[in-house]
């Protein structure tokens, strides 16, 4: 077999597929594997005419298949398959050769891939891809990492086949070292994960509070859109919101079960943050709210509690609300993001991958879930200031937090008062509101901490731990030693 496929895809599900197609419709000739060789000659049969395709059935006529050097993709699931498959194939493999996993992986494995695989001289890519399945055929947001030498030869190809931003620019771009790539794209679907939550705590108080039915929120999103939240999640909101289920006639938002998984990138992203010690409370609200969504029994032992019942608004007071709902999703979404970029560049930090902030801003324009109009203000923000210590801390955003924040209040007072759950909104205001204090209560959990754990705190004055010691000698009930 001739060496002639520029580059090659083994694992043919629908992301797979969908991959291989792009690479196929942009001129690139692609071989194609799969653990069962009739998804690939199916594939060639359906999709043969969008390009040129060499389909291979075994491991050694797949690499014998692609030019040197080997861009080899792998779009398996995450975890013990990927290993499997790059163990398979690594051995057919020489020095320079790349492997890309464009799956969901754990960041820490592909550094640990990335090492094993360098000491082969086999190049590593860790490629995040956003957009799913309409993406991946139509252009993504792709976030590589790995040896930078391997982006001056895969990088042109990643760029023809990514999304484009509206100026232009290929929604691409060698994020860094090892992991850093998959590593962006966790943080990505973190954010995701609040997105999605603010805007249902939003269509959540527009039904039960001002009354609205979803055909109007429908309507009331593709407004929004218009303005500062254009963004893809707002945009397919109101597609869900409008359509009507055909079998019971009602909306389909009423009939769907109202239980929402959380796969392992919203987990990690919040877990990645403890280590990190980066504070993503919005983020991982919006693990836990769909986390609480699957406790059926729970919550179905749970209905009977006290507490008030929401009652619909008069119709100006409903336009009203409605607009301080669009101030309070707006300002918490901007901490969102604020909570995420924090998180990458702690993450640059501590691995010493040295991130481009604004980089990662400027791919996630197009092609992602997370694509919003705003991303241009950040990717402004960030190029303006690399060192940009917050979102907050930008002007621009400042200001429209200030102007957004009674409103943003409001809406949380109203939540309150009839009963609405909104976690997402409440764990934004209070981020918000802790980074603005002049004291923390940090400050008494430190003295808790110093009664009942008096050696080795050395920013304690003799004198106060002298006057602690003494106290707690007094305490009626002799704490644990420490926390």
């Amino acid at each position: 077999m001739s060496n002639s496929a520029q580059i090659g895809v083994t694992g043919l599900a629908v992301m797979g597929r969908n991959l291989a197609r792009n690479f196929a419709r942009n001129g690139y000739a692609v071989a194609l594997h799969n653990r069962t060789a009739a998804r690939t000659h199916a594939l060639v049969e359906e999709f043969g005419s969008e390009g040129d395709f060499i389909a291979t059935e075994t491991a050694k006529e797949f690499v014998a298949a692609l030019e040197r050097p080997r861009r080899l993709v792998i779009m398996v699931k995450a975890g013990e398959p990927t290993d499997a498959v790059i163990q398979e194939f690594a051995p057919l493999l020489e020095p320079g050769d790349m492997i890309i996993d464009g799956g969901n992986a754990h960041f820490a494995d592909t550094r640990r891939r990335e090492r094993e695989l360098r000491e082969q001289g086999i190049h590593f890519v860790g490629a995040g891809i956003s957009g799913g399945e309409e993406g991946a055929l139509n252009g993504p947001s792709i976030m590589p990492g790995g040896p930078v030498e391997s982006y001056e030869s895969l990088g042109p190809m990643l760029e023809k086949i990514s999304a484009k931003a509206e100026d232009g620019a290929p929604c691409v771009t060698h994020v860094g070292p090892d992991g850093a790539g998959h590593f962006v794209k966790m943080v990505h679907n973190g954010i995701e994960y609040a997105d999605m939550q603010l805007i249902g705590e939003a269509y959540q108080l527009l039904r039960d509070v001002a009354g609205y039915s979803p055909a109007q929120i429908a309507d009331i999103f593709r407004t929004w859109n218009t303005g500062r939240l254009d963004s893809y999640l707002i945009e397919i909101t109101a597609e869900v919101l409008s359509h009507v289920d055909e079998a019971t006639g009602k909306p389909f938002v009423d009939v769907v079960q109202d239980q929402a998984e959380q796969k392992g990138t919203g987990r990690w992203t919040v877990q990645i943050a403890l280590d990190l010690g980066v504070p993503v409370s919005g983020i991982a609200e919006a693990v836990f709210a769909r986390s609480l969504s699957g406790h059926s029994a729970l919550r179905e032992a749970s209905r009977g509690l006290a507490g008030p019942s929401a009652t619909a608004l008069s119709e100006s007071e409903a336009s009203a609300f409605a607009d301080q709902v669009e101030q309070a999703l707006y300002a918490s979404k901007i901490v969102s993001y604020t909570q995420g970029f924090h998180e990458v560049a702690a993450g640059s930090a501590e691995y010493d991958w040295n991130i481009d902030l604004g980089a990662v801003a400027s791919i996630w324009r197009g092609g992602c879930i997370i694509r919003a109009a705003f991303l241009d203000r950040i990717r402004e923000a960030y190029d303006a200031q690399a060192e940009l210590p917050s979102l907050l801390s930008d002007d621009t955003f400042a200001q429209e937090i200030a102007a957004a924040q009674d409103d943003w209040r409001a809406v949380l007072v109203s939540a309150v008062q009839q009963g609405v759950p909104t976690p997402g909104f409440a764990a934004a205001l209070a981020y918000y509101d802790a980074l603005r204090a002049e004291r923390l209560p940090a400050a008494l959990t430190q003295g808790q901490r110093d009664f009942f754990a008096l050696d080795g705190v050395p920013h304690l004055p003799d004198r106060h731990r002298r006057e602690l010691r003494g106290r707690r000698r007094e305490a009626p009930h002799r704490p644990p030693q420490s926390d």
